[in-house]
């Protein structure tokens, strides 16, 4: 069992009272108090300069855009034509070794702002794929040491979903999508307080990809296993109106009908829920993963999560799909979540504390770990940032100094359930130079296949 004592701390804003020491034990912080003793076996961490924080927890990403960024046809469209020209577009396309590609880059960038906990929206499931796609991705999580949670995509149906009609796409039928999630839940699910693996039911689109009585067999299956439940909802008022049309209803008020509102029950975005929704989504205790620097990316809009949450909705962060933010930082994403909605709502909105909360303990809790927390008996999920930069020197309120100023802040060690996976800014086990070079040939030979 791995013993690691984190010494001479500059801060731990997280934790009341005065301490300055962390000790971890196998995959659980142990102690935390003012100058604690090193015992033997333990190994000593140098803390000093440092801000320690809980490892980041990432609700909604799309590991596989990692390679498709900054695509042309998409820079400067609204999400329906870009969903056609981009992700849609090239979906069919990527291999399993491609898809390993994308998500070791993903994590990387994850990791490396701080990030222990991802949860991936993966959606690359048709009639014809491979299993080897899906196991790709718990392969480089695996490798990479991140606490990932996969959300099992389901397309059943084109249905007003353009992207997929124009690419022709075939979707699965419903039972060969739930036959493909059991034999993922059989080989990969934990749900352990502090697993590295879990599985969670995640028709790609609540309105557009499912028909209700899919909708309805996708939660019986998630019922019967003690999954936790997520999709895509409101993005954009595309939702509102097929809602409106085909069923009747207001977006909201279809889900609760398809029994998929609930404390097991996320959903990516939101940015168009008005009032009524809003009160119904809080009564249900159904939670939002917001993910703001893709909404403003696309032109979508900026989530009413400050309206959410004083109707006492939880809100998590999600750093979305590299597509539709090129980037994958979660830092960036806590500091823009805490610029963003002060420009709606006045300078006391947000603060760093209530961020930091919606990145930690929101999305554990939500996800289901004992982690979240710098807390004895929680998971050893704990990220130092280096606060002896000049650009970080001048800010009074050093504690929040990463938070406060966002990209570039270095972390000088991370540890994912005890484990250290960053040290000296640098993911440990990935070679930089050669994963730079992977992924500039999956993009070479992604444009030579669209554009051929």
């Amino acid at each position: 069992m791995s013993r690691y004592l984190i010494q001479n701390l500059h801060a731990m804003p997280t934790v009341a009272g005065s301490a300055n020491s962390i000790r971890i034990q196998g995959d659980v912080i142990t102690a935390i108090g003012e100058d604690l003793p090193l015992e033997d076996g333990e190994t000593a961490i140098d803390g000093r300069h440092c801000v320690a924080y809980p490892g980041f927890v990432n609700t909604h990403h799309h590991l596989a855009q990692s390679v498709l960024k900054g695509i042309p046809e998409g820079r400067q469209v609204p999400l329906g034509e870009w969903l056609a020209q981009v992700p849609y577009r090239y979906w069919p396309k990527i291999t399993p070794d491609d898809m390993y590609v994308a998500a070791k880059v993903g994590f990387y960038e994850l990791l490396r702002s701080g990030v222990a906990t991802c949860a991936d929206q993966h959606y690359l499931y048709h009639a014809g794929t491979s299993p080897e796609l899906e196991d790709a991705v718990w392969q480089a999580a695996e490798e990479l040491g991140i606490r990932f949670v996969l959300c099992r995509g389901a397309t059943t149906t084109t249905g007003s979903h353009r992207g997929m009609q124009g690419n022709r796409i075939q979707p699965e039928t419903l039972d060969l999508a739930i036959s493909r999630m059991e034999a993922s839940r059989q080989r990969y699910h934990d749900g352990s307080d502090l697993s590295m693996r879990r599985l969670v039911v995640a028709p790609t689109s609540l309105v557009h990809t499912s028909p209700r009585d899919d909708l309805l067999a996708f939660g019986e299956f998630a019922k019967a296993h003690g999954l936790k439940r997520h999709t895509h909802l409101l993005e954009v008022s595309y939702d509102e109106q097929v809602a409106q049309t085909q069923h009747g209803m207001s977006a909201v008020d279809y889900a609760d009908s398809c029994g998929w509102l609930g404390e097991d029950v996320w959903f990516a975005h939101l940015v168009k829920a008005d009032r009524p929704a809003i009160d119904k989504l809080a009564r249900s205790g159904t939670r939002i993963a917001h993910c703001p620097t893709s909404n403003s990316r696309l032109g979508s809009g900026i989530a009413p999560v400050i309206d959410m949450a004083k109707a006492g909705m939880k809100i998590t962060l999600g750093v979305d799909g590299s597509a539709s933010s090129e980037g994958g930082s979660m830092l960036q994403e806590m500091n823009f979540a805490w610029l963003l909605h002060r420009t709606q709502h006045g300078a006391d909105a947000t603060s760093p504390e209530g961020v930091m909360g919606w990145a930690t303990e929101n999305g554990a809790d939500l996800l289901g770990f004992k982690t979240g927390k710098l807390a004895l008996g929680y998971g050893a999920d704990i990220v130092l940032y280096r606060l002896d930069s000049p650009r970080l020197a001048g800010i009074h309120q050093s504690e929040w100094a990463p938070v406060m100023a966002g990209e570039p802040s270095e972390i000088h060690m991370s540890f994912v359930n005890g484990k250290p996976v960053v040290q000296g800014g640098r993911v440990l086990g990935v070679d930089e130079q050669q994963l730079t070079q992977d992924a500039m040939n999956v993009v070479q030979r992604l444009k030579s296949l669209v554009n051929s």
